[in-house]
């Protein structure tokens, strides 16, 4: 673990780029539908990682039982205030926590990427899971269609770079399919099923202006959506679902 690394900054807004968009959270809902139907309601559920907690209220309509783990300090006593007793909290990092409680369902959602030595923490975190339980990974896609494009536009050196708002933000890599099961497969987990969720024409801010302004439908992201089922190389989004 870099020891450098101010958990409390990473999350801010920069020059490049904000850390979130509303298109985020439609990205996890699609994302939450298409793996919901491999993990069991009303069972003990891990998140790692929540930032501020969007994606927490998403699993909480879904899962009741939950736990996060997030490494900052300040973002923690934001969760704390936003879900109470909903939510219990542990505020530490992957690399120094010792969890001694099993989950049945563990999501690791746009955090893959930010750590220092991913197989390692796919080795721990995967250590969590229940014997049947079941592990979402899902991470920023290198090869997204929106990303092709910038590269091509000279905004980005290549696929897999990690911009300087990226890296502020504490991307670590970007990762393409091979590499993501590349990764998985050092850890030792198994894959259960894999793909990608809503083929990216546009970034993330241009998706949030076009759905404001009416320029796109609700509909057409669905639409969009289901063609990540044939071409998931070109979605927003990879994601896997792991078992022991």
């Amino acid at each position: 673990m870099n020891n450098k690394r101010n958990y409390n900054e990473e999350f801010t807004d920069n020059d490049e780029r904000q850390y979130a968009y509303n298109f985020d959270w439609t990205i996890r809902d699609f994302l939450l539908q298409r793996v919901s139907t491999y993990l069991e309601r009303d069972s003990p559920t891990l998140e790692v990682g929540a930032y501020m907690g969007d994606m927490t209220a998403q699993i909480l309509q879904l899962f009741s039982k939950l736990t996060v783990l997030e490494g900052s300090e300040a973002l923690c006593e934001h969760l704390g205030k936003r879900f109470g007793k909903d939510v219990a909290l542990i505020q530490n990092t992957i690399e120094n926590v010792v969890v001694s409680e099993k989950f049945q369902n563990i999501f690791l959602v746009h955090t893959l990427e930010h750590l220092e030595d991913p197989v390692a923490a796919l080795k721990k975190i995967g250590s969590w899971l229940t014997e049947n339980g079941r592990m979402v990974v899902a991470v920023p896609n290198a090869e997204a269609l929106s990303r092709q494009i910038a590269v091509r536009m000279g905004l980005i050196e290549s696929n897999r770079a990690v911009t300087s708002g990226e890296y502020e933000h504490g991307h670590r890599r970007t990762y393409c399919m091979d590499e993501l099961l590349s990764d998985i497969r050092q850890s030792g987990l198994k894959v259960v099923e894999s793909g990608g969720v809503i083929v990216k024409p546009l970034s993330n801010s241009q998706f949030d202006e076009a759905l404001e302004k009416g320029i796109i439908s609700h509909e057409y992201v669905q639409g969009c959506d289901q063609l990540a089922r044939e071409f998931p190389n070109l979605s927003a989004s990879l994601f896997v679902v792991l078992q022991r």
